[in-house]
């Protein structure tokens, strides 16, 4: 074994002595321990994949990026994988990819409707807008929290290029219906998988039905990388037009620290450069860098290893609230999944009812109060945030539902983390505060 070898080793043995430490100072006390939405699980293989990574000291993307693109499109079942620094980046980066030139008659331009909907998190109504897009609202159903299907014909004009929708959290959207009404009319699809990795629709993963999806590795979803993103498609031209805007807006498609790939460098004639100006520095697009670290996809490669487990968990969790506030439906809307779907959530939402002799705010309070973390639907209805106050759109029919989700629904965690022991907690408090009504 070299000296290089035989150093990582005892690195990587002291990292799992670490892991074993962090482990034993692990308790929960009932009332004082926080029961978190959400959160990072990780062991000593993702500890030691990050150290890995670091000692290469390549920095940027590199063998473990390309590693991870080709296993995690494996794992959702699709041709093309490209990482990116995060799901919001990931967000920006579809929608950007539709206004490339390289998409002729269908490319997406300014002043071009997008189909959407203002409940759920502005990172997927937020690139609409950045590209100067106007974004079209459909209000949602209750129970599921996803797009009215049956509204999505009359939000179509002939300014409407694309449908952005997220699977609320984790709860497939009506596909069919989605891909019908974008079959008839042409329309781009944006699949937003970001909360929802891992669940399927007639046996068949989400982010495998968009022309582009996206995913997010952020500490609070499925998996983590700390902060990291990725894009799925089976389309090669919007691959490439995905690749470049990520890449600064290059023509080139090099990896980093490579050069010549199309063995054509120097022969390249673009725009108004003198013929055989380097590829590497022609520009097809006003891109970004949006490029992901090695040490994010070494962490992502040992996250991959435990991505089902950690959906079967998630599963088995939500069931189990499920059964728990299913008790007191008189006065809870308890969540259903999209006929066809079986979800991989990524919470457990809960709606006041109008007829409930409280409010939300005093269940909220009271699970809060007992060291159970509770969170919004995002942003409630995007178009009453502040940032959206001077932005143009267009509403189709009314947005009835998507306030009453702002005013009357909160959510709890079902990851991983949350054990037998804390499900027991959550049961006892809750059934404290019902009690008294």
């Amino acid at each position: 074994m070299s000296n290089e070898k035989q150093l990582r080793k005892e690195i990587f043995d002291r990292v799992k002595k670490i892991s074993v430490l962090r482990k034993q100072q692990e308790s929960f006390v009932p009332g004082k321990s926080l029961v978190n939405y959400a959160g990072r699980l990780y062991d000593a293989d993702d500890m030691i994949h990050a150290v890995d990574a670091s000692l290469d000291f390549w920095l940027t993307a590199g063998r473990y990026a390309q590693q991870f693109e080709k296993e995690f499109a494996e794992f959702v079942g699709v041709k093309h994988c490209l990482l990116t620094n995060s799901g919001s980046s990931a967000n920006l980066l579809a929608m950007t990819a539709l206004t490339s030139p390289l998409l002729k008659e269908r490319q997406v331009k300014p002043g071009d409707e997008v189909i959407t909907t203002a409940c759920g998190f502005p990172t997927t109504l937020n690139p609409i807008l950045q590209n100067n897009l106007v974004p079209v609202f459909v209000d949602v159903e209750l129970g599921t929290y996803n797009v009215q299907v049956e509204k999505l014909e009359k939000a179509v004009t002939p300014k409407t290029k694309a449908i952005f929708v997220a699977h609320t959290l984790g709860n497939p959207v009506n596909l069919d219906a989605i891909q019908k009404v974008a079959k008839k009319h042409k329309l781009w699809y944006l699949e937003d998988n970001c909360d929802a990795l891992g669940s399927t629709y007639g046996g068949r993963k989400t982010g495998t039905f968009g022309d582009i999806a996206t995913c997010s590795f952020y500490p609070a979803h499925h998996m983590t990388m700390g902060e990291g993103g990725a894009l799925l498609t089976n389309n090669a031209l919007l691959r490439r037009s995905i690749l470049s805007f990520r890449d600064w807006g290059r023509d080139c498609w090099c990896e980093p620290g490579h050069d010549d790939t199309c063995k054509n460098r120097f022969c390249w004639k673009m725009g108004d450069l003198p013929y055989g100006y380097d590829h590497k520095y022609i520009y097809s697009h006003i891109g970004y860098n949006l490029k992901v670290t090695d040490m994010q996809a070494a962490i992502g490669v040992s996250q991959m290893k435990k991505l089902p487990g950690f959906i079967r968990a998630r599963q088995k969790n939500f069931a189990t609230l499920d059964k728990m506030f299913s008790t007191f439906s008189e006065y809870l809307l308890i969540p259903r999944a999209t006929a066809k779907s079986r979800p991989s959530w990524f919470g457990f939402p809960v709606l006041v009812k109008d007829n409930a002799p409280f409010e939300r705010a005093d269940i909220v309070q009271h699970l809060e109060d007992n060291r159970i973390a509770t969170r919004m639907l995002f942003g409630g209805n995007l178009i009453k945030q502040p940032a959206y106050a001077k932005s143009k759109y267009r509403v189709v029919g009314t947005l009835e539902n998507t306030d009453k989700v702002m005013n009357n629904l909160f959510w709890i965690g079902v990851y991983p983390g949350i054990t037998a022991e804390k499900l027991k907690y959550i049961e006892k408090v809750l059934k404290a505060f019902m009690a008294k009504y």
